[in-house]
């Protein structure tokens, strides 16, 4: 992995968690998501009328994503209504890396070199870390349910960072990918909130709006910045380094809900910088 795709996949991390923070503090949680995937459909929109469509082998594997991104963002909600934002998010993404690193290998002949596989296992070993201090150490123990909200959350990430590994190199236009996915990702929670949560829907849009619209257009880059590190490079190293948004996540947490950082999240920040310089290393 070359420094200029590091830093690019880092800057995605730190948005990814921002928008998530967004997300979990809505008030009215399925308004302000559907909110927010309007958003992002609008911003998806503007961009794909700009760029060369994909091509249509990418087309398959655009459908699959956008189903398998309506399962992630109801099970998203569903675990930040059940545990705090500190315990669920680093679950939710952790468990992620690992599934995409031994998936990775078996389906898509993406084998990591000695300096990739260990960076991929001490991001994880600091993700681990991350997450069982989530569990342990704030002093509210989530219930099983909520672990298991979040890790099916993890697991769907899985999914959907390998099919868009594929699908956006096979598109010819990442942009373009991008842009339809986003489209279809942003519908998603809108169409299904429609359908089965109007109750929901019922509430004051305006104090929403805002907030809605930062984290819709904050998810778009985080996304987009990722597909384009896939472009460019392995799709496991990439999945493990933009797991960094954990750090960033467990730092918000601390800074704007008030959730206690300690040392061995500090711990777990150094181990997934050892992990980022052996990534840079093995290339």
């Amino acid at each position: 992995m070359t420094p200029l795709v590091v830093a690019v996949v880092l800057v995605a991390a730190v948005t990814h968690a921002s928008w998530n923070a967004i997300a979990h503090d809505l008030k009215n949680e399925i308004l302000g998501l559907t909110l927010l995937g309007l958003c992002r459909t609008a911003c998806g929109l503007v961009i794909a009328a700009v760029a060369q469509p994909p091509a249509a082998e990418a087309l398959p594997y655009l459908l699959i994503s956008g189903g398998i991104h309506v399962v992630y963002q109801l099970l998203l909600v569903w675990s930040y209504q059940l545990g705090d934002f500190g315990q669920t998010y680093p679950i939710a993404r952790g468990t992620a890396p690992i599934v995409v690193t031994v998936f990775a290998a078996v389906l898509l002949g993406e084998r990591p070199n000695a300096w990739q596989a260990a960076g991929v296992a001490l991001a994880c070993g600091g993700l681990a870390v991350v997450a069982l201090w989530g569990i342990r150490g704030v002093g509210i123990r989530p219930s099983r349910t909520a672990i298991l909200a979040a890790g099916a959350t993890g697991m769907a990430t899985a999914a959907y960072t390998l099919v868009d590994g594929v699908g956006v190199r096979a598109s010819d236009s990442p942009i373009g990918y991008i842009a339809w996915l986003v489209v279809l990702d942003g519908l998603a929670i809108p169409l299904y909130a429609a359908l089965f949560w109007r109750r929901e829907l019922r509430g004051p849009v305006r104090p929403l709006m805002l907030r809605a619209t930062a984290g819709g257009s904050l998810s778009v880059v985080a996304y987009g910045l990722v597909l384009w590190a896939q472009t460019r490079a392995p799709i496991a190293p990439v999945a493990a380094l933009r797991e960094f948004s954990i750090v960033a996540g467990a730092a918000i947490g601390t800074l704007f809900f008030k959730e206690p950082f300690g040392k061995p999240r500090m711990v777990a920040a150094a181990v997934m910088v050892a992990g980022i310089a052996l990534l840079l290393i093995g290339g």
